[in-house]
């Protein structure tokens, strides 16, 4: 996959699992599918206050997003390296679909946003990063504080002129993502979870047929 597919997988993915955060930000009252700085806090703020059963859901959810880094990771390890980002994105977009049917079927209960965590964890072994900035992952903090950097090096003259433009991308792409996540809530609860799941399923296809018909497969 070449820098521009990178790049346009990147910001997809991004905005994805800001849609998706926000989904599960609304549905849990505070707690993220995506977001496991956010977790982590509330999980230590629980356990301090001696709120035990406040900490369960969030240690669940930081359990369960760990489980997805890894069968995402181990994924990419045992496939073909051209085959890594279709498959790993295939296994994305299958979990994000385990979410919407336990939702629909078991709605009271936290399932679904426990899949969600899952997929999340998972879509951070899709891509590696892309000349200079990280796309494609489920945290921008790190694309927030570069962004700036990049920024004061531009206006200093000490870095590129527009330097700062992936990261800044980036950051946007969580921002529109999280702002569409919410809309789509409002308006089909749950279902709203149809679109990343064939969002992810779509990318997962076109990577594949790119990788299938790509310079590498012609020269085999």
């Amino acid at each position: 996959m070449n820098r521009s597919w990178q790049l346009a997988y990147g910001l997809a993915l991004t905005a994805t699992a800001g849609y998706v955060d926000a989904l599960g930000f609304i549905r849990l009252g505070g707690l993220y599918t995506s977001f496991m700085s956010g977790n982590t806090t509330q999980f230590s703020v629980a356990l301090g206050h001696g709120e035990w059963r406040h900490a369960i859901l969030p240690c669940l959810l930081i359990g369960m997003f760990f489980v997805g880094s890894v069968l995402g990771s181990g994924l990419s390890l045992v496939v073909p390296p051209r085959w890594a980002s279709p498959v790993v994105l295939a296994f994305e977009a299958l979990t994000v679909l385990g979410a919407l049917s336990l939702g629909l079927a078991t709605p009271d209960l936290g399932l679904a946003s426990l899949f969600m965590a899952l997929a999340m964890g998972t879509q951070n072994a899709v891509l590696v990063q892309v000349q200079g900035f990280r796309a494609g992952t489920t945290f921008v903090t790190g694309a927030l504080f570069s962004f700036g950097q990049k920024v004061a090096l531009a206006l200093t003259g000490r870095g590129p002129r527009y330097g700062w433009v992936g990261d800044g991308a980036v950051w946007c792409a969580l921002l529109l993502g999280a702002f569409g996540g919410a809309q789509a809530y409002g308006s089909f609860g749950l279902l709203a979870l149809a679109f990343p799941a064939a969002l992810t399923g779509f990318l997962a296809v076109a990577a594949a047929l790119h990788v299938a018909l790509g310079p590498a497969a012609k020269a085999a």
